[in-house]
């Protein structure tokens, strides 16, 4: 069958019970930073001396007289976001507190308290009292809470009131020096004016005389007209009809020559304005004779001298129609040309008398101008001495500074600090949160293996045994064993990860010392015994064997005896209490005879133990020390890899897994030994199940049983062995 192989790698998520099962394991650091924290903030809590607290009310306003200034406008009424912010600072600056240490005399008072009897400087004084006082605006209202904490509660009450006091007062001379200040710059700007006024009108007069400007030009503020504005506006009307008239004309004239000369006749004795008389007589005569000159041709001939008279008549009036319609024409034209000539005086008279008045303006436009800048200064000089005797009116005017003191701090009946049950509460959270965020910090620091995934993970190797924590030697525990099943289960997974059923020499390794390796060899070893199959163990770690000592046998013959040809293999190899099961003890290592598992011997060693034996399994030194186990790694059929739970970086134990295939050893998989299950759940049913249906199953034995047969002495010493190894 296939080997198992490992999982491919996940990204790594945290799962609701890996919380759980990291607060399980690190309880003891949660409560112990549990509790240092709440005795801390218990012992601080009872130790601080009680604080009072104070609190004055004050209602702040912008600064308005009591009635209405002179000007009618309010100093101010424009809304600012920042005015209250802007009161809190300056209730805290020099100018409001020195005058509360100064009437309280709080130097040289703080001074014999918390300076050894030496006054306090006033900044030193000021900053200890911006520490004690507490600004709050009151929502949605003008309210101002001046709260001043203290371990003296009248001393608290009357620092509240004497910072209301001082800011009331400091608001009051602050708005009465600003005026002071506005109404003499005012006065000084008022006489610049008055200067500067004085030299306009010298202007003034000097250009009336040099530009002979007439008494009545000296009151306008700009040139008179050379002719009355009325005539100038009647030529302009009459010049506007009179081109209207001519253009009415023109178009008319213009109509009237595209005209053939019939279509004259019929059309000027109504386009004419008045019409023509003579034409329009001509033209009926002229009808009538066309109108007998039919009814003759019907009775006569056109030479017949009466036929011939009438037509005569006929030509005589044409004759004079048309003369009459081209004198008409040519006196629409004359018209026409006079209208023009006409438009053209008007036009010009405009023109010129537009001109005078622009001539004449400019040549007195200078003392215009004089007078204007004049007028100006006027306007602005009134103006500052109206501003000057309303702002002298208002100053004088009765003005409250618009800060009331709404309540006066009273002294406090209890303390506000320490708020013992707040601060106890305090201690509670903030212990539970730093236990349980330090424990998850040094679970985040903690790089070592704790669980299968971490082992799939980093070293791509299946993990082909979970072996549960104080586990026994399975030689002195029997088959019943509760940890016999985890071994069980990692024989399995062993045979089925074999590519070939004649690789039967494993070699268990680890990364550092105390893993378990020699624990796992002996019990594995005896796992595979107890199934039927001759096994042999062979203790390879030269330098610190300890599988004599687990089965308690002599180590004074062993492997390095055989290598070295001292002994044959007979009398090397012991027995134990497992008919199946053999040792080979390490044996005595002589001084020169380090290397001695890298000799040919070795490998000839090994090929003989593989035709003896079904399973040969060898105990090696950490391969992070010593070569002995990359050597031996090289040398057998397959490798076991032995981590502990909890015990050494990843880091280090991808090394070791790179060691061994560096030297071509065949990693097969990986141990995870001496897992908690009592604290770790995700591992219970690797070992759990097993474990506990085996002491369910002795419970009811003992319990038949009236009494408990007595443990002998070499169980007791199994026992102290395992807890060593």
């Amino acid at each position: 069958m296939d080997p198992l192989k490992p999982s491919p790698p996940q990204e790594t998520k945290l799962h609701f019970l890996d919380y759980w099962r990291i607060i399980r394991i690190r309880k003891t650091v949660i409560l112990a930073v549990f509790l240092l924290v709440v005795i801390t903030a218990t012992l601080v809590t009872f130790v601080l001396p009680p604080t009072y607290a104070s609190t004055a009310r004050i209602k702040v306003e912008r600064d308005q007289p009591d009635i209405t200034p002179i000007t009618g406008q309010p100093i101010n009424s424009s809304y600012d976001p920042y005015f209250i912010q802007t009161e809190f600072e300056v209730m805290k600056s020099q100018v409001v507190l020195s005058n509360v240490i100064a009437s309280l005399d709080l130097n040289r008072r703080w001074g014999d308290k918390y300076n050894g009897g030496q006054p306090l400087k006033t900044t030193e004084a000021m900053l200890l009292l911006q520490k004690r006082m507490d600004l709050r605006p009151v929502r949605n209202t003008s309210l101002i809470e001046i709260t001043v904490y203290s371990e003296d509660r009248d001393e608290a009450a009357k620092i509240a009131n004497s910072i209301a006091e001082s800011y009331r007062q400091w608001r009051l001379d602050e708005r009465k020096e600003q005026t002071m200040g506005g109404i003499k710059t005012l006065r000084q700007q008022f006489d610049d004016q008055e200067q500067k006024v004085k030299e306009a009108q010298a202007e003034v007069d000097r250009l009336r005389q040099k530009l002979h400007i007439s008494d009545a030009d000296a009151n306008a503020n700009q040139p008179s007209p050379s002719i009355e504005y009325g005539n100038i506006q009647h030529l302009e009307a009459l010049r506007i009809q009179s081109e209207a008239q001519y253009e009415q004309q023109k178009k008319l004239l213009d109509q009237l020559k595209s005209l053939s000369h019939d279509e004259l006749q019929r059309v000027l004795p109504t386009a004419l304005q008045p019409p023509d008389t003579l034409l329009t007589s001509l033209l009926e005569q002229l009808n009538l004779a066309q109108q007998r000159l039919l009814a003759l041709a019907k009775d006569y001939k056109p030479d017949h001298p009466v036929y011939i008279n009438a037509q005569a008549q006929v030509d005589d009036l044409e004759r004079k129609v048309k003369k009459t319609v081209d004198g008409d024409v040519a006196s629409l034209e004359e018209r026409v040309s006079s209208m023009r000539a006409f438009v053209d005086s008007l036009t010009n008279q405009v023109a010129q008398a537009k001109e005078i008045d622009i001539n004449r303006a400019a040549a007195a436009q200078p003392y215009y101008d004089a007078k204007q800048r004049l007028e100006r200064l006027l306007r602005f000089q009134t103006i500052l001495d109206m501003k000057i005797a309303g702002e002298t009116t208002d100053v004088n005017l009765p003005k409250t500074a618009m800060v009331e003191i709404v309540d006066r701090a009273e002294p406090a009946q209890f303390p506000v600090r320490p708020n013992k049950p707040l601060n106890i509460a305090l201690g509670v959270i903030i212990g539970l949160i730093v236990g349980v965020g330090l424990a998850f910090f040094i679970e985040y620091l903690d790089t070592s293996v704790k669980t299968i995934d971490d082992v799939e993970r980093t070293l791509q190797a299946p993990v082909l045994g979970v072996i549960p924590q104080n586990v026994g030697i399975l030689l002195d525990e029997g088959a019943d064993s509760p940890y016999a099943e985890a071994y069980r289960v990692l024989r399995t997974n062993l045979l089925f990860s074999r590519k070939d059923e004649r690789l039967n020499s494993l070699c268990v390794v680890s990364a550092g010392a105390g893993e378990g390796k020699s624990t796992t060899v002996i019990n594995l070893a005896t796992v595979f015994a107890q199934s039927g199959q001759r096994v042999l163990v062979v203790d390879s770690d030269l330098r610190r064997p300890t599988l004599h000592k687990i089965l308690q046998v002599s180590n004074n013959l062993g492997l390095t005896n055989y290598l070295l040809k001292q002994n044959t293999l007979e009398e090397v190899i012991q027995t134990t209490s497992c008919p199946t099961l053999d040792l080979m003890p390490s044996g005595k290592l002589p001084s020169s005879s380090l290397g001695i598992l890298s000799s040919p011997q070795m490998r000839e060693f090994i090929a003989e133990l593989k035709r003896r034996y079904d399973f040969i399994l060898f105990d090696s030194p950490p391969i992070m020390g010593v070569s002995d186990a990359s050597v031996l790694a090289s040398e057998v059929d397959m490798t076991l890899q032995v981590i502990q739970y909890r015990r050494y970086p990843q880091p280090m134990n991808v090394r070791a897994k790179q060691m061994v295939e560096k030297v071509g050893g065949n990693l097969i998989g990986v141990v995870l030994n001496n897992i908690n299950v009592s604290q770790d759940e995700s591992y219970y049913y690797y070992s759990g199940y097993y474990h506990g249906y085996y002491y369910s199953q002795n419970e009811e034995e003992a319990a038949d049983k009236e009494t408990p047969d007595k443990p002998d002495v070499s169980e007791e010493k199994s026992s102290e062995i395992k807890q060593k190894y």
